[in-house]
């Protein structure tokens, strides 16, 4: 593709060189550069791709697009613009051909429930016959292929990269989370989006966006790509959100009216159901996880689904059925006591969980949890007083510490605890921490192990170690002999 073509459209403040190269690879590491590459200098937050131009040039560059002044050699084509994250996306887009115009974009936005309600969608969606593609944080899926991801959105390259891959094996729709972070930093810039889903905000990634209002403005952005807007109108943001969405709006929700409501609900051990009332159909629902979360997310890709024109019948039969991995997801442990694991990371969310399972608990609720390093540290005391007042018995430990000390962390959560009369006790080692719950366990408890949920390692100052809790809870029963 002509150098021209990629960067025809955005805004250029200076150009030096020729615009009428080739370009046949457009890259943003320095490491995957050849001859006829692009090379974009994004300004990271650790690590600026203006400095790795000499590598760059050296690996056979041909033109650099930049946000700052540089020297480059002759031969070599400098652009520059006022942001090369945005032009990445608006080139990457271009240099695939507009990948997501040729299948059903749904994107869901939120601090919870995202994962949940696109993995819900794309039940739905492959019950009704479909091929679809899955973007998000437990993995990324065309059809029945696996693609592990390190993030919830990829950078946006990446992500038109995929796009194209599922246009090219024919797939039908692609559902996807959608992170404040890829908002912000424009990783879906350019991204056509059929209906786009808000969830709710509630308190979390606040060490990256400083303050609920920010947070709250780049969730919104997802609307301005999006030809339908589906919001919870329940949530604390939900008015709001709707007042800024300047396209067609629909509603969902149980407490105010909404398009799409659940009324006379009924919570299970292992289910809920609800009476579904719509613009368009109107019965019962059935959802394979417990909880009022589940109705919400439910509530999400019905609506997405419906306004996509699937059939109540598919509707029914996916949510039936529906398993997330690491959403109160149920590890076989015989009929003593329960382990439930679930990716509850932030206040709400572990607040969600905690209370749907002391709903039908016959004995103890036991949680264990704990908060990741380098991440929002003002939730670790929040999160520790709602376990220690809602759960018979609290075990703080280790989540995926980072680059920060493990101890700190802990402390952090303890001093939350302390605020309620709630037990609890401290283990730093995680698999320590499970081996003491299930060491202790007694009949009819409920031992939830928070914030893990999908995730199968944990991130340490100076390594990366495998960690299934599933695997971790059967070796130690075994050798527990429980």
């Amino acid at each position: 593709m002509i150098l021209k073509e990629l960067v025809e459209g955005l805004e250029l403040i200076d150009v030096k060189g020729n615009l009428d190269i080739e370009i046949s690879n457009i890259a943003y590491d320095s490491r995957k550069v050849r001859s006829g590459t692009l090379f974009v200098c994004i300004e990271g937050f650790k690590v600026d791709g203006h400095n790795f131009i000499a590598a760059a040039i050296e690996n056979g560059v041909s033109a650099l697009l930049v946000q700052k002044e540089v020297e480059a050699p002759e031969g070599v084509t400098v652009i520059r613009v006022e942001n090369t994250r945005f032009a990445l996306a608006y080139a990457s887009d271009v240099y695939f051909n507009h990948p997501s115009a040729n299948f059903a974009l749904y994107g869901v936005t939120g601090t919870k429930g995202k994962t949940t309600t696109t993995f819900m969608l794309k039940d739905i969606l492959e019950k009704a016959g479909q091929k679809v593609g899955l973007i998000g944080t437990v993995a990324n899926f065309i059809g029945n292929e696996t693609i592990p991801t390190e993030r919830t959105t990829p950078e946006s390259y990446d992500l038109q990269a995929l796009f194209g891959d599922m246009v090219e094996k024919n797939v039908d729709s692609v559902v996807m989370e959608v992170s404040s972070h890829a908002l912000e930093l424009h990783r879906v810039g350019c991204c056509q989006y059929d209906i786009g889903v808000f969830t709710n905000l509630t308190q979390d990634h606040l060490d990256f966006h400083e303050t609920f209002e920010n947070y709250f403005n780049a969730k919104i952005k997802l609307f301005d790509m999006c030809k339908k807007v589906l919001i919870n109108i329940d949530s604390g943001y939900g008015k709001r959100a709707k007042e800024a969405a300047k396209r067609e709006v629909y509603t969902y929700g149980i407490e105010k009216e909404a398009d799409l409501r659940a009324v006379n609900i009924k919570t299970n051990p292992d289910s809920v159901e609800f009476d579904l009332i719509s613009p368009w159909v109107n019965c019962r629902i059935k959802v394979n996880i417990p909880g009022i979360f589940s109705v919400y997310n439910a509530l999400a890709a019905i609506g997405c689904s419906l306004l996509g024109g699937i059939s109540i019948e598919h509707i029914k039969e996916a949510l039936e059925n529906i398993r997330v991995p690491g959403r109160a997801e149920v590890v076989y442990t015989d009929d003593k006591f329960t382990v439930i694991i679930d990716y509850a990371h932030s206040p709400d969310s572990l607040e969600n969980i905690l209370m749907t399972l002391k709903g039908y608990a016959k004995g103890r609720v036991v949680c264990l949890f704990g908060c990741g390093g380098d991440r929002d540290k003002t939730k670790r005391p929040i999160m520790g007083e709602i376990s220690g007042k809602l759960a018979d018995f609290t075990i703080i430990t280790s989540d995926n510490p980072r680059t920060e000390e493990p101890q700190r962390i802990v402390s952090d959560i303890e001093e939350g605890v302390k605020r309620t009369d709630g037990s609890y006790v401290a283990i730093v080692d995680r698999k320590e921490a499970i081996k003491f719950a299930l060491a202790n366990a007694i009949k009819d408890d409920i031992i939830l192990l928070a914030g893990k949920g999908h995730e199968t390692y944990q991130i340490f100052k100076d390594k990366t170690i495998h960690f299934d809790e599933r695997e971790v809870v059967k070796e130690l029963l075994e050798s527990l002999k429980i």
